[in-house]
């Protein structure tokens, strides 16, 4: 009997972008607006709470910790559970997870209630974010794909803006739980949520899902020719991906695997340090206050613009590259910083390792996602932003314990430009013969699969 089979991965891949694709986008840039409004909530009611229960700096900071710890098990947890369950269910866990919990962080009465609620919500803030990669990774044709991640991820940025800006409007009148309040708000756009986004086509072929399959293959390809007969399958090997994490040191995926961790712990690591630390090491260096703010605004219009402008050189050029140039630059500029030079040519420097660090750390995501198999890719994603966060618990922590030394002005900026040069050296290594797609990434050396062909059952 003939059978047309559909490649459901050359599909996705050649397909042009439709109206279903806008909806995914608009759908996941959301959650990351929510999610990013999440993660920038404490910095803005950080020193109301300090005055509230008398916290010094340490206690604030081991408060701040919390959700970074919850982050880190969140994205290793839920990022195995989603190649288990499917991307949709554990958004929607990790969504009512980070909203649910920060919205009751507002009846904390007392630092340890509140840190125990920081940690819970940052198991969602950390666990969505990989679900979501994969997500628009998996249903992004491949020409715009790593525009399409970064753009989505822009939302972090949004997120945070929009947590500063009400900050600055509604807590001086109604005070730090305000903020906390309004984080509820995606709780109730979960049935919605649910209702729209879409879930992940690879996962939904892998578990023979054939009807839900065939739906949103027609919204992708309209013009796509399927009849009764007609299965759809994958060109990804699943041979030995059944256990998530133990696939990602198999079939030469080892090495591969361990350099994207030591790039994300060292990402991570300078996005922290410079997150935390940057007004002071500029008020060091003899800037205001004011001017200190301004560069720190400097270093995250730095972030989106390196995020999408590498996005767009990734798709003509591949990630490999363009990651391990961007890390080399940004850590160029980083020592820059540490000499005197005019104001302007300052700022041009701190938006340079923006770009490097917060813009990379993005990219890095979708390289990991395109990178590993279906099976696999929510695990791998997970299991490098867990490791991540291990450097954006130490970042901090280092810095300022440098800062205590009261080193030259170009040291302190030195030990912060090293972890990107190694950040550089291990995306160099990563070896795109064991990726999912290596040989047509690094040398196309085969053909691209056609959609459908005819098979003899």
């Amino acid at each position: 009997m003939n059978t047309n089979k559909l490649n459901i991965n050359t599909l996705v891949d050649e397909a042009k972008f439709t109206r279903f694709h806008w909806g995914v986008l608009i759908w996941c840039l959301m959650i990351i607006i929510f999610d990013g409004y999440d993660l920038v909530i404490y910095g803005v009611a950080l020193p109301l709470l300090m005055q509230e229960w008398a916290l010094n700096t340490v206690q604030a900071g081991l408060l701040a910790s919390t959700a970074l710890f919850g982050m880190m098990f969140g994205a290793m947890s839920f990022g195995t559970l989603s190649d288990k369950i499917g991307r949709k269910k554990t958004i929607m866990i990790c969504v009512a997870l980070f909203s649910g919990f920060t919205f009751l962080g507002s009846f904390a009465s007392n630092p340890t209630e509140f840190g125990i609620l920081r940690f819970l919500a940052g198991l969602g803030i950390g666990g969505v974010m990989p679900n979501v990669v994969a997500l628009m990774t998996e249903y992004a044709p491949k020409r715009i794909r790593s525009t399409l991640v970064a753009l989505m991820f822009s939302g972090y940025a949004i997120g945070g803006m929009s947590s500063a800006l009400l900050g600055a409007w509604l807590v001086p009148q109604f005070g730090w739980k305000i903020m906390f309040l309004l984080a509820g708000m995606p709780l109730l756009l979960l049935p919605v949520i649910w209702k729209y986004l879409p879930e992940s086509l690879m996962f939904l072929t892998k578990k023979g899902e054939t009807e839900k399959t065939r739906v949103i293959v027609k919204k992708i390809a309209p013009e796509q020719e399927i009849g009764p007969q007609t299965t759809f399958v994958l060109n990804e090997p699943t041979a030995g991906d059944d256990a998530p994490l133990r696939a990602l040191f198999q079939q030469g995926r080892m090495f591969s695997t361990l350099m994207f961790w030591a790039a994300f712990f060292m990402c991570l690591l300078m996005v922290y340090a410079l997150g935390s630390w940057l007004p002071k090491l500029m008020i060091q260096a003899g800037y205001s206050l004011g001017a200190s703010l301004m560069f720190l605004f400097a270093l995250n219009i730095g972030g989106m613009i390196g995020a999408i402008g590498g996005g767009v050189l990734a798709d003509k050029f591949h990630l490999k590259p363009v990651l391990s140039i961007m890390f080399t630059v940004g850590a160029i500029a980083l020592i820059l910083l540490g000499f005197n030079s005019p104001q302007a040519v300052l700022y041009v420097l701190i938006a340079i390792a923006g770009a490097a660090t917060i813009g990379s750390q993005i990219l890095l995501y979708t390289f990991v996602a395109q990178f590993y198999p279906t099976a696999v890719r929510s695990t791998g994603m997970g299991w490098a932003s867990g490791i991540g966060r291990i450097g954006a618990i130490v970042g901090p922590v280092l810095t300022g314990t440098l800062l205590t030394f009261e080193l030259p002005h170009q040291i302190n900026f030195l030990a912060i430009a090293i972890p990107g040069i190694i950040a550089a050296v291990a995306i160099y290594l990563v070896n795109l013969k064991a990726s999912v797609d290596g040989q047509s990434l690094a040398a196309h050396e085969v053909k691209a699969k056609p959609i459908t062909q005819k098979a003899t059952q």
